[in-house]
């Protein structure tokens, strides 16, 4: 399948060209074109041109309309055939779309309402769309969103502390540089021959604009930026976090007023504003060279990155990998170096000559942390425009399957029990009681039921599922974490290091044990199933509950493939709630891009 992609900014316009398999890896992809035109101008604009041998040459083209419309001549000049669809970076998608979706009328009217949360940079993605489907009539034309990727983060996450009234007009934080940092995550477990479901990674996205993310086992849990580009770290031209009594003051002091305030936080801030450039090479040679302001911004810049650093390792209960990308990222050794200095007491330090020696050819992935140190730093490009290829392949291709029914089940709150607990609660010697078989083989209730306590509330009668278990494990909702008074996290089942403890009473006696969780979402599927269903064991999946109550879409649902299972999704009662069930009910799957893709498959 041959995907052209458009990333189009007010000042510039990149693309390129990918051929490509829905059903292969990343890496597999072939990049067959790159092009890119910048600074228009009455006298026309820049122009590169090439994968690895690059042409640089002054084109006519004065306007971002006119420079998509010269696409088609550069690929029939390269010997570049139409494409079978045209993808488009699409800034701010809101919370509607969580996907590669195709751009209809409708689509676009959608994102045209999103124009207040981007002002710069959705109206420059709508114009890309609109000339391309111009200049390519017959040619299905995608949008991928940069927000996308951040909407599996926890409302403690993304909710302002403002009134009511403001968050209920939309107010909220949202994140960006989604479609960069998704990539990296995976590149990374790529590199290190792991599992994305089973690292703890930071990505730190430092270019123009830049961005940290907090990745949790696959999901993005927590993003710097916000509502707008603006928050987080500091940036070519951007602040980063500000406090927003700025206005008040800038208004009363100064007499300014909000567009021209906003205007100067956009185009006059960050390093600019600090060192009275936007470039980090400029800013570090000044440096070099005794200038003070430049000094104060490179250690205003690392201070910041570093500061969030620490807040992401402590959201995710530790950290596993950090992820350097961006421009800066990619090419400032120093400014990795100051960003990492310091953070030793977490196990992370750099290699010195490592870090100086970076080949990032060939999409590599390079090490760069002190042999023996706990926490691996990886170096890499980020490959936007390949994942927006690869996610519009894998849409076209999953919208043209056929529909794929499955069971859906309701999970109360129960425990799993090990040995030990089982004795602790009911007695030497005591063996569970089955009752009511369950519908997966071999697995059945017991008589028996527990009480859970907190520092807040108790829950009694909890079931007890059986057989024994290895480690105990504790099941319950979101909404019985907050009875308990305990934060408990989204886990896969198993997944049980770093959980909060919470003790169990049984007639017998009392246990304080770890392990309590919020199941994550997840389908127990039979080998037969899997196969006709085209899914593996690992695969993320999503299901979409059309026939609901309240019809709505479950992502990210993990799919573990067991001989002899029943095919079943499994939530808690307080997604049912959400979606309006009250038993079984029936949804369809659509897998997505698999996030074990780029990293060999293990047993979930």
């Amino acid at each position: 399948m041959r995907i052209l992609v458009f990333n189009a900014g007010s000042s510039s316009l990149k693309f390129g060209v990918f051929e490509l398999d829905p059903g292969a890896p990343l890496n597999a992809a072939r990049h067959v074109f790159k092009g890119s035109f910048d600074r228009f101008g009455a006298d026309g604009c820049d122009m590169i041109t090439g994968v690895t041998e690059r042409s640089r040459a002054r084109a006519p083209h004065r306007t971002l309309a006119a420079a998509i419309a010269a696409v088609p001549d550069v690929l029939a000049t390269d010997g570049i055939g139409a494409p079978d669809a045209i993808a488009h970076r699409i800034a701010h998608g809101g919370t509607g779309f969580t996907a590669a979706t195709e751009l209809t009328p409708e689509a676009l009217a959608r994102i045209e309402t999103l124009t207040p949360l981007a002002p710069l940079h959705n109206p420059a993605n709508l114009e890309g769309v609109r000339v391309a489907r111009d200049c390519w009539p017959d040619v299905p034309q995608w949008g991928v969103f940069d927000t996308a990727f951040h909407l599996t983060q926890p409302a403690r996450a993304t909710t302002y502390a403002v009134p009511p009234e403001w968050r209920e007009a939309g107010l909220r934080r949202f994140g960006f540089h989604g479609t960069s940092h998704k990539y990296v995550a995976r590149r990374a477990a790529e590199e290190l021959g792991a599992e994305l479901r089973d690292l703890r990674i930071i990505s730190l996205h430092l270019g123009n604009g830049a961005s940290a993310c907090a990745i949790n086992r696959g999901y993005s849990i927590d993003t710097s930026m916000g509502m707008t580009p603006l928050e987080g770290l500091v940036m070519g031209t951007r602040p980063g976090d500000l406090d927003p009594g700025v206005f008040g003051f800038l208004q009363r002091n100064l007499g300014l007023d909000i567009d021209t305030i906003e205007a100067a936080l956009g185009a006059e801030s960050g390093l600019k504003g600090l060192a009275g450039s936007s470039d980090m090479r400029d800013v570090e040679a000044r440096a070099a060279e005794g200038d003070a302001r430049a000094q104060e911004a490179i250690n205003v810049y690392a201070y910041r990155a570093r500061k969030y650093i620490g807040a992401y390792a402590a959201a995710m209960g530790g950290l596993d990998v950090l992820v350097f990308t961006g421009g800066i990222g990619e090419n400032s050794p120093s400014m990795r170096r100051r960003i990492c200095d310091g953070l030793e007491y977490m196990g992370l330090k750099l290699d010195h000559d490592r870090n100086l020696h970076v080949d990032l050819s060939d999409r590599a992935a390079p090490q760069i942390e002190a042999y023996g140190t706990r926490v691996q730093v990886l170096v890499t490009e980020t490959a936007e425009q390949l994942m927006i290829a690869h996610e519009v392949a894998s849409a076209r291709a999953e919208a043209r399957a056929a529909h794929r029914p499955i069971p859906v089940a309701v999970s109360a709150r129960h425990v799993h029990l090990d040995a030990a607990a089982v004795e602790a609660l009911f007695g030497k010697g005591y063996e569970l009681t089955p009752d009511k078989p369950l519908r997966q083989p071999g697995n059945w209730a017991a008589r028996e039921r527990v009480t859970l306590a907190g520092p807040k509330g108790r829950l009694e009668r909890v079931a007890i599922l059986g057989p024994l278990r290895p480690q105990t494990q504790i099941e319950v909702s979101r909404t019985d974490s907050f009875l308990l008074g305990i934060d408990a996290p989204v886990r896969q089942s198993g997944d049980l290091h770093g959980t909060p403890h919470v003790r169990l009473i049984g007639p017998a006696g009392e246990l304080d044990t770890d392990g309590l969780i919020i199941a994550a979402r997840h389908i127990h599927m039979h080998p037969d199933d899997a196969a006709r269903m085209e899914v593996a064991d690992g695969d993320y999946v999503d299901v979409n509950l059309d026939h609901a109550e309240r019809a709505l879409t479950f992502a990210h649902v993990l799919v573990r493939v067991q001989p002899n299972a029943f095919t079943e999704m499994h939530i808690d009662t307080d997604e049912a709630n959400a979606a309006g069930i009250g038993s079984a009910t029936e949804g369809e799957i659509v897998p997505e891009m698999a996030v074990t893709a780029l990293s060999p498959r293990t047993p979930a």
